[in-house]
């Protein structure tokens, strides 16, 4: 198979010879003048669209006017399948590039060199979805222990906040958002986020967040309180200001340093209580309401999770689903 710095040049000639290469350049300077596109993404889409011209002169097309929805499908399926001189192309990549081929032919249309666009109907493949990664019950438990353990007043609010994070499942800029009467008062036993755009959502709260919270509204934030201008929100900094994202990043690194794990985000936190709660058998729309998600499909990604658990124990546990014994 060609390296990569042959097939370029393989196919930057054949481009160059093509009819509809002159087409694509016409585009490419457009790119690069009118809409100033970096460097690096313009180099991706000279790529795939010298590709694509070279493609097009193999189907024996040399204008862009002689394309048709089949012809951009049929490259799409070129792109997916690999040929001698190419690799198949993984979703993101394809997806670049049809995203350029469709740029190509609504810049055609536009200018008035074609009178139809073939590539809108096209759209790009749909990126494989990545589920959330949630880590085991253990390492939560290990992370939580390992916050806080100085005692003191920051030691009281990091293992307040973890508890939180992973006892409600919020985002992080929701956990930094909070204010004391969100959790406090009347609303003792639950939390009250402000979510996306706004929107409000009531959260209940596990004994353990509950009991971090209170001994962190008790002896520790009058600590931190006593530095500041009298800040109403729950989570304060040393100086007594709210605590901002990078400093609520900052506890969860260092607990996870202290606990021996790894790439542990405020976000996995998130994705373990979601996990957590389908594992335990939690409808998928209750899920859904402690997130905040808007649309139950995202939250559904969490039943691939558990799906997958699943086939794990039936594979290690029924006696049919194991490999047949050796002759």
């Amino acid at each position: 198979m060609a390296t990569a710095a042959e097939r370029d040049e393989r196919s930057g000639a054949a481009a160059e010879a093509a009819p509809a290469g002159a087409e694509v350049r016409g585009y490419l300077d457009h790119l690069a003048v009118e809409r100033g596109l970096a460097a690096n993404t313009l180099a991706s889409y000279r790529r795939d669209l010298r590709r694509y011209a070279e493609f097009l002169a193999e189907r024996g097309i040399d204008s862009l006017t002689g394309v048709g929805p089949e012809d951009v499908a049929a490259f799409l399926r070129r792109l997916r399948e690999g040929d001698a001189e190419h690799p198949p192309l993984g979703s993101n990549s394809a997806g670049r590039a049809v995203v350029a081929v469709r740029g190509l032919h609504r810049f055609a249309l536009r200018e008035g060199i074609t009178r139809t666009d073939p590539a809108e109907e096209i759209s790009p493949p749909r990126p494989r979805r990545r589920l959330p990664k949630a880590v085991p019950l253990a390492d939560i438990e290990a992370l939580l222990a390992a916050a806080g353990v100085s005692g003191d007043a920051r030691g009281l609010r990091d293992r307040a906040l973890l508890e939180l994070l992973y006892g409600t499942g919020a985002r992080i800029s929701e956990a930094v958002g909070l204010d004391v009467d969100d959790v406090a008062g009347d609303a003792a036993g639950v939390v009250r986020f402000r979510g996306k755009g706004g929107k409000e959502r009531v959260v209940p709260i596990g004994r353990f967040a509950q009991e971090a919270i209170e001994a962190y509204l008790v002896r520790g934030r009058p600590g931190l309180a006593a530095s500041g201008r009298g800040a109403p929100a729950l989570f304060l900094n040393a100086r007594g200001g709210r605590l901002t994202r990078q400093g609520a990043w900052a506890v969860l690194r260092a607990a996870a340093a202290r606990a021996g794990l790894d790439e542990v985000s405020p976000h996995t936190l998130r994705h373990s209580f979601a996990t957590h709660l389908i594992d335990g058998g939690a409808d998928v729309r209750v899920v859904q309401e402690l997130l905040g998600h808007a649309s139950v499909s995202t939250t559904q990604v969490y039943t691939l999770v558990t799906v997958d658990r699943l086939r794990e124990v039936y594979a290690a546990s029924h006696p049919r689903a194991r490999s047949a014994p050796q002759a």
